[in-house]
């Protein structure tokens, strides 16, 4: 079964965007209705970030949010199959590349198009991510290949350490680096986000100082014609001496930059799973 859905991903890439668009909405929608225990965590997670909505809001947020999550996840065949070219056609870089021998992490939140801003820059040049091994080791292939596809990228898995990460980044200069998610109390602090305790990790400042790297935001948008890469200014004085005030730094322009798309960001995650001590758990 999961070879049979592989193959008929690799058969989307063929079809027209906006043709591909309307499969992706209605398996959004397929999701939306089906998959209840990722529609109750994103209905949690946006309650609890947009407090101010109301449930007819709540609800068409939720909605809005599984046509892109759909449309993104049936895009993957053209990230994964598509020519160089159709993919420079429907991928915009909005902003300038840093220099290729400058040491850089490019802070790239969890927004349904991330995949999409990955394979444009490793268009352009070897990068360096870290990944997170999918169960099934069909599916997992699947991911490794799609996302190696151009200038040999390197992916570590996230069990490498901090160590073999900042000596590939020495040695490979771009690091597309996905700081929002919740791994556990390790290496992480609570810091707000929408005014909700949220276990973060503090790698960002950790490593852009043992590295020497700038750190460049990175931010892709999916669009009706495609996606849009934005890359905005690097960040000045920064890491700087706090790494609370540089942790909190990533999840206020995380907060900014969903109040751009809210529908966009990738609120099926638990983002909230860890919990103070002594606090009840959401999920």
């Amino acid at each position: 079964m999961i070879r049979l859905s592989l193959f008929l991903l690799w058969l989307l890439h063929f079809l027209p965007l906006p043709l591909l668009r309307l499969l992706g909405a209605a398996f959004g929608l397929l999701l939306y209705l089906f998959g209840r225990e990722r529609r109750r965590v994103a209905r949690l997670n946006l309650r609890l970030c947009f407090p101010q909505l109301d449930r007819h809001a709540l609800r068409r947020l939720v909605r809005r949010h599984f046509i892109a999550f759909g449309r993104a996840f049936l895009d993957r065949s053209l990230l994964w199959h598509a020519s160089p070219a159709r993919l420079q056609r429907l991928i915009t870089l909005k902003g300038e590349l840093p220099p290729s021998d400058q040491t850089t992490i490019l802070l790239a939140p969890h927004f349904v198009g991330l995949d999409a801003g990955w394979t444009l820059l490793t268009l352009d040049r070897p990068m360096l991510s870290i990944y997170a091994n999918q169960k099934n080791p069909t599916i997992n292939a699947a991911f490794y290949a799609g996302r190696t596809r151009f200038n040999t990228p390197l992916l570590l898995s996230r069990q490498e350490g901090m160590r073999r990460v900042v000596k590939a980044l020495r040695e490979m200069s771009s690091f597309y680096y996905l700081p929002d998610m919740d791994f556990g109390p390790r290496d992480a602090i609570f810091i707000p986000f929408f005014g909700v305790p949220a276990a973060t990790i503090t790698a960002l400042p950790r490593l852009a100082r043992m590295a020497d790297a700038v750190v460049v935001p990175c931010v892709t948008r999916m669009t009706a014609s495609g996606y849009e890469v934005e890359l905005l200014p690097a960040w000045q004085d920064y890491p700087g001496d706090d790494t609370q005030a540089d942790t909190r730094r990533v999840n206020a322009f995380i907060e900014e930059q969903v109040g751009r798309m809210p529908e966009q960001y990738f609120w099926v995650h638990k983002r909230f799973k860890t919990r103070p001590p002594g606090e009840a758990k959401f999920y």
